[in-house]
C-alpha cells in the first residue's frame, strides 16, 4: 500500500499544513491528468488513472483530520478493524457510570446533564489529542511510538464515546 505522507513528500504529521497539501495534490493532478494520456497505450492510462485514484484518496483522507488520524494511526498498526483495545477502568467506570444514569433518565433535564458530563469528556480527550499531537513530527522514532500509542487510546476513547452520545440522541428524542 502506497504511505500518502510519502506519495507527497511531506512528513508524517497530525497537524498538515492545507496549503502545501493542496499545492501537492494540485501538481499531481496537473502532471497525472488522464486527458494528457489520451494517446498512450491502454496499460499507460490505466497506470496514470491508478495515480489519479491515489491522489484524490491520499488529498481526502489528509485534509481531514479525523481521517489523518485513523490513518497514521492504521498505518503504524495500532488501528485495526475489529480490534478490542484495552480501554482504562477508571474511563470504563465512568462510561458505564454515564450509560447507567442515562437508561434511568426520567426527564429531558436528566439527559441534558448526561449530555453536558459527556460533552465535557469529550473536550478533555480533544485537549489532550492536541498536546499529543502538536510537537509529533519533532519526536524521535522511540518516543513517535510511545505517543502514537497515547494517541491510540485517546482514539478508541472517543470512539467509545460517540456511542454513548449516539445513545444520548436517542434517549433525547424521548422526551
Amino acid at each position: 500500500m502506497i504511505n500518502y505522507f510519502e506519495f507527497y513528500d511531506i512528513p508524517e504529521s497530525f497537524n498538515v499544513d492545507a496549503a502545501t497539501l493542496k499545492k501537492k495534490f494540485y501538481a499531481v493532478s496537473k502532471q497525472y491528468h488522464p486527458d494528457f494520456f489520451a494517446g498512450e497505450d491502454e496499460a499507460k492510462q490505466q497506470e496514470i488513472m491508478e495515480i489519479s485514484t491515489i491522489n484524490n484518496k491520499a488529498y481526502q483522507t489528509l485534509g481531514d483530520p479525523a481521517k489523518r488520524l485513523e490513518y497514521i494511526l492504521t498505518t503504524h498498526g495500532l488501528v485495526n478493524e475489529g480490534a478490542k483495545p484495552q480501554l482504562p477502568a477508571d474511563f470504563l467506570m465512568e462510561m458505564m457510570d454515564l450509560n447507567e444514569r442515562l437508561m434511568e433518565a426520567e426527564n429531558a433535564e436528566q439527559v441534558a446533564d448526561i449530555r453536558a458530563e459527556a460533552l465535557a469528556i469529550e473536550d478533555d480527550l480533544n485537549s489532550e489529542l492536541e498536546a499529543l499531537t502538536a510537537d509529533y513530527e519533532t519526536l524521535n522514532d522511540t518516543a513517535k511510538e510511545s505517543r502514537l500509542n497515547d494517541i491510540a487510546d485517546i482514539y478508541y476513547r472517543s470512539k467509545y464515546l460517540l456511542r454513548i452520545k449516539d445513545s444520548l440522541n436517542t434517549f433525547a428524542s424521548r422526551f
